[in-house]
């Protein structure tokens, strides 16, 4: 019988560095104590931690990981590694202006963690890929010795919702990531892409900041929501799975990126390939989480009719007027070329509109919005065949 993947949900009520630093400890323990970490972080390794730097945002910001927990994470850490250090490559604006404004810098200076904003880039080949096999990675993340990811529980437009595997897109530099949205529009390939990704960089553990997530018009312009949760375990798979299942996703697979690891056989999924510690999910799931997109896809025999009925009832890029400031990022990070949205004026207002026809829904210009202007809406036959009566 195959072992199962062993994952620690634990009840974390605030962002106090002292409780957080307890309840990880308490995690570990659960997880094997201090052999368990000794065979994670082996003598001489460098640690890279990986948060989740979305965009440059301000302090206990639910779009990015926050600093407390970062800070009781180092604490860990260090009593097994001297050379610690972290990064992250936003997807809009200056890696360092975001670890600064989230107050993540500030923590690693206090406890001399090195700062790599993800600029140095190598080209790597990843043979054994489930479908992409050439790369231009962050040095830094390609050649640490141990990546340990520090994840937010958020949901997200594209994939519908973002952990502890979509967290090392961040490892991709800077406007690059804009390339892979082209190459890659469909999530369930995008999903993939992922998957190898995580290969490449060997990403080791992950630990998931879900005490105050997001929910809604996530990963960047949804609304916090309150879980008092930290998930935490080597399978990045069993992460995300228990935490999908505790946000709504009772079956995982309704989720592209766990679906297509269940289907390379990439990591544990399922429920009963994975052994959750410390609390349950009954326990901790809240009763009316708001999720981004719901789960599932829908299928037809023919590829032409499925792809026609794909762009018919996919969900859209869809302007709030009276929100949109007419700043223009949303045309900015677009990936396509010729770009997709236009800036017009109307009543004396720039607004963008989309050329439907052409969009890959890739959702860049919702997650990046700086005032959450764009939602994704479906249409009424979207509505209809996808049962989102939203």
């Amino acid at each position: 019988m195959k072992k199962k993947e062993k994952v620690a949900l634990l009840r974390c009520n605030e962002y106090d560095v002292n409780l957080i630093e307890k309840t990880l400890r308490e995690g570990f323990e659960l997880l094997g104590g201090d052999k368990f970490l000794r065979e994670l972080i082996s003598t001489g390794s460098k640690v890279l931690l990986k948060p989740n730097m979305l965009s440059i945002e301000k302090k206990e910001s639910p779009v990015v990981t926050n600093y407390k927990l970062f800070e009781a994470v180092i604490r860990i850490i260090k009593d097994y590694s001297s050379n610690i250090s972290f990064g992250d490559s936003p997807g809009f604006g200056d890696s360092k202006k975001a670890a600064e404004r989230s107050g993540l810098i500030q923590v690693a200076d206090k406890y001399g963690v090195k700062f790599d904003p993800f600029k140095e880039s190598l080209h790597i080949k990843l043979e054994d890929s489930i479908l992409c096999r050439s790369w231009n990675i962050a040095k830094a993340a390609y050649e640490t010795d141990v990546l340990i990811t520090l994840p937010k529980l958020k949901t997200h437009a594209m994939a519908y919702y973002t952990g502890a595997v979509k967290n090392q897109f961040g490892c991709v530099p800077g406007t690059q990531k804009a390339t892979w949205h082209t190459r890659m529009p469909n999530a369930n390939n995008f999903c993939k892409m992922l998957l190898d990704l995580n290969t490449l960089v060997k990403t080791d553990f992950a630990i998931l900041d879900g005490i105050v997530a997001m929910e809604g018009n996530g990963p960047k312009n949804g609304n916090p929501k309150k879980m008092d949760t930290i998930i935490m375990g080597k399978s990045l798979t069993a992460v995300d799975s228990v935490a999908v299942r505790l946000i709504g996703y009772d079956n995982p697979l309704d989720t592209p990126v766990l679906k297509e690891a269940y289907d390379s056989k990439w990591g544990a999924v399922l429920p009963d390939e994975i052994e959750i510690l410390g609390e349950t999910i009954e326990n901790m799931k809240p009763s009316d989480f708001k999720l981004c997109r719901k789960g599932g896809n829908f299928y037809f025999i023919s590829p032409a009719v499925t792809n026609f009925l794909r762009k018919m009832i996919a969900p859209n890029p869809t302007l709030i007027e009276n929100k949109c400031i007419g700043c223009g990022r949303c045309r900015e990070v677009c990936p396509e070329t010729p770009k997709v949205i236009s800036m017009i004026n109307e009543n004396g207002k720039s607004i963008p509109r989309w050329e439907m026809s052409r969009c890959i829904r890739c959702f860049c210009c919702q997650e990046l919005c700086p005032v959450g202007a764009i939602e994704t809406k479906y249409s009424t036959l979207g509505k209809i065949l996808k049962m989102d009566k939203r």
